[in-house]
């Protein structure tokens, strides 16, 4: 792989790193040819500080490592795209990404993003169990009353789409989606697991 990247006349290539979950971005550095290397070796990302003139170890003094899933080239081989899983904040400011929303020109609209902060909510609710929360109300009731909601939230879902109603499955949608990512937390399977599986049968197709 590394003999096939076009490093650019100062030995450098750009990385954009990339949440392997969520998909979103995380930060742009730079790698020389022994940051892949190293990145490569030790499965966690090593890249190069064009300020400092040398190699660094994201994680190292903070312990916000991120662990490699993978790593892909663009068509000219020259930027990377680095899918990571990462253990806190990406950005030194503390925050999750480098990037920040400057405009937004068009109407908001959903994001798959709200997938992952649902997950740490519902994973935080069950660890905290914070009093008059409905998720600690799920939880403190069990499985039976999480399949129930699940299965009355589906039936919603049918009744809507019976009934040619666009906004009532919309809303009943989202509510099925919530109890079943309590579900899955319950039974502790992860919701990338089941993103994973939907990915394996669409390779297959």
């Amino acid at each position: 792989m590394i003999d096939s990247i076009k490093f650019d006349e100062k030995g450098l290539v750009t990385a954009v790193v990339q949440d392997s979950n969520t998909k979103e971005v995380l930060t742009v550095a730079y790698m020389n040819k022994e940051s892949l290397e190293k990145t490569l070796e030790s499965g966690e990302t090593w890249f190069f500080s064009r300020s400092r003139q040398e190699l660094w170890h994201k994680g190292a003094t903070s312990g916000h490592t991120q662990k490699i899933v993978s790593i892909k080239a663009d068509c000219d081989n020259d930027a990377l795209v680095v899918e990571v899983i990462p253990a806190g904040p990406a950005c030194h400011n503390g925050t999750t990404s480098c990037f920040t929303e400057i405009i937004q020109q068009n109407a908001k609209v959903g994001s798959v993003e709200i997938i992952s902060n649902l997950v740490k909510v519902i994973e935080k609710r069950e660890q905290e169990m914070p009093e008059g929360a409905y998720t600690t109300y799920l939880f403190d009731k069990g499985i039976d009353k999480i399949c129930k909601k699940v299965g009355e939230e589906a039936t919603e879902v049918v009744i809507g789409a019976k009934n040619r109603d666009a906004e009532e499955v919309k809303w009943e949608a989202a509510d099925l989606i919530y109890h079943l990512l309590v579900l899955l937390q319950e039974q502790k399977v992860s919701v990338y697991d089941v993103l994973h599986v939907l990915e394996k049968r669409h390779e297959e197709k």
